[in-house]
């Protein structure tokens, strides 16, 4: 059976036109688990709670999670429907390219790649933090004070380790997600019966339910009011559009799983349903044990407030311990995601030095592309060593920029396949997992999801970084959110890129297997290039859904 399933998933990659490169070892349980893993509600519960706190604060985060949670979910089962279709690495770029155009999967592609390359830096970034953090509490000894130089050391410590994982083996790293599944329900839950038990005791309902922090400096600081309703709260929205992002990896690990084009469909709305009840309840859990709502405001409103109020050393060392460890996991499934999607984008083309980030080792392991994941992580994630002071603390503003660019990159990057699948109607062939007639209003909901996130998650994030507030000047250059920036100056340069020399050459997906050699080599898109070569064979009919 495991055989026949693989047989079927190499002629399905050949009927897209690519022949079988990477190792199919991954089971569906497997592909669930890194996407799963990549959401780990053990690293951005963790890491964004403050946003979520300074942005509306407990009624924000109680609200916000499932409300957002639900339109995630509707952006998640477009894409499902998409990988059955399609079950390739490229994933989301080639969902564009093949409904869209050779232009739609070149923009596609690059925002899905610059996205995941920003969620590198931020998980394994804010696995540094929580390191840092677990030592700290455990051993006062550890440092006098928080150092934005120490956890950047420990940040590049990170990515060394995470990018040997990733280099060792393709086997190996599906074993680690499905380790990782486990430890985060384990861990989550474990997390959750120490704040329900250990605390003497826990805010009230209403408390957790209605009250409102404004810490932005916007608007006076006044939690009230239709400024407050719509010009602070919606930024705590991105707490959850961050946590429930990198779902795409079920998509670019479907040349490594069997069933792919059912596995991928399932892992990818799977891993949003389960992270958004256990993600509730854990910031639930969060809320209900702060001690102190006033206190960690003052402080920042992050997590390690909260703990530091309900819990002793001891347990509070033992939660931060269990979240450093998830995050870890987390960083390993993201740049998995991440070498895969540069591995299928390189492969055709589109990268320069594609030739080098789409080449396999004995392991069939990208391990260049590895190489420069992590390279490009450290240098957006520079900005951190930059010491800004708020609140009498030192905060890593360029930590946050890096979340925005991941939602805005990805999400973006998602909305195109969606819209353009919407457009297609009922010329689009599903495959065996299908949203039948739903697509109509699914879709066209997800499409106005991601454009009013994406909107936000460009705003300042603070009065002190907002260009038209009093005061705002050089000095203030430091706390401005360079999201907008990075994001604005990669589409220009983008745009400028394609006009002058990629719309010459990019051709889109280069199919691996096809024509006789000697003869026109043709994209899927109609395109000739002359860099292909085909073997002569006969395509087999469709096989049937699973």
């Amino acid at each position: 059976m495991a055989k026949t399933s693989v047989d079927l998933d190499e002629q399905r990659l050949a009927e897209l036109g690519y022949k079988q490169e990477l190792n199919r070892s991954w089971s569906g349980f497997s592909n669930f688990a890194i996407s799963f893993s990549i959401i780990s509600i053990l690293a951005g519960c963790f890491t964004t709670f403050a946003v979520g706190w300074n942005n509306g604060g407990p009624a924000a985060i109680a609200w916000g999670w499932p409300i957002a949670s639900l339109f995630i979910l509707v952006i998640g089962l477009c894409m499902s429907e998409l990988v059955s279709a399609y079950p390739t690495s490229g994933g989301i770029y080639w969902w564009a390219s093949k409904l869209g155009g050779v232009k739609a999967g070149y923009y596609t592609g690059w925002l899905n790649l610059i996205g995941l390359l920003a969620i590198d830096a931020s998980v394994a970034y804010g696995c540094a933090t929580f390191f840092d953090l677990t030592l700290d509490t455990y051993s006062k000894s550890w440092a006098a004070h928080y150092s934005l130089t120490r956890v950047f050391l420990i940040f590049l410590v990170v990515l060394f380790l995470v990018a040997l994982v990733n280099i060792f083996s393709s086997h190996l790293l599906a074993v680690l997600n499905n380790v990782s599944v486990w430890w985060h329900v384990i861990g989550a839950t474990a997390i959750v019966l120490v704040l329900v038990f250990a605390p003497s005791h826990h805010a009230s309902v209403s408390s957790v339910f209605t009250d409102t922090v404004n810490n932005t400096g916007f608007f006076g600081g006044r939690s009230t009011g239709l400024a407050f309703l719509f010009g602070v709260i919606p930024l705590s929205v991105i707490l959850t559009q961050y946590t429930i992002t990198g779902y795409d990896a079920s998509a670019h690990l479907s040349e490594e799983t069997h069933s792919a084009a059912n596995s991928a469909a399932k892992g990818i709305w799977r891993s949003i349903f389960y992270s958004g009840i256990g993600g509730w309840i854990l910031l639930l859990a969060f809320l209900f044990a702060v001690q102190d709502e006033a206190g960690v405001t003052k402080g920042g409103g992050g997590v390690g407030l909260i703990f530091g109020q309900a819990l002793s050393v001891n347990w509070a060392s033992l939660i931060l311990i269990i979240a450093t460890i998830g995050q870890f996991f987390c960083t390993v499934a993201c740049m998995t995601s991440t070498t895969r999607m540069l591995f299928a984008f390189s492969r055709d083309g589109a990268v320069p030095g594609s030739r080098y980030w789409s080449k396999l080792n004995t392991n069939r392991v990208p391990v260049y592309g590895v190489i420069l994941s992590a390279v490009v992580a450290v240098i957006i994630t520079l900005p951190a060593l930059v010491k800004v002071d708020i609140n009498g603390a030192p905060v890593p503003v360029a930590f946050f920029a890096v979340v925005s660019i991941g939602v805005v990159g990805l999400y973006v990057a998602f909305a195109i396949p969606i819209w353009l699948r919407w457009k297609a109607g009922d010329d689009f062939k599903p495959g065996g997992w299908t949203l039948g007639r739903k697509y109509k209003w699914m879709c066209l909901v997800a499409v106005a999801e991601i454009a009013i996130t994406s909107i936000i998650a460009l705003l300042p994030t603070s009065s002190l970084g907002a260009p038209w507030y009093k005061g705002f000047g050089w000095s203030s250059l430091k706390y401005v959110n360079y999201t907008p920036i990075l994001v604005g100056g990669a589409l220009l340069l983008l745009w400028i890129f394609w006009h002058l020399s990629a719309k010459r050459w990019f051709t889109g997906p280069r199919m691996t297997i096809g024509t006789p050699p000697g003869a026109p080599a043709v994209s899927e898109f109609g395109v000739e290039d002359p860099e292909l070569t085909r073997d002569a064979l006969t395509k087999k009919p469709a096989p049937e859904p699973l």
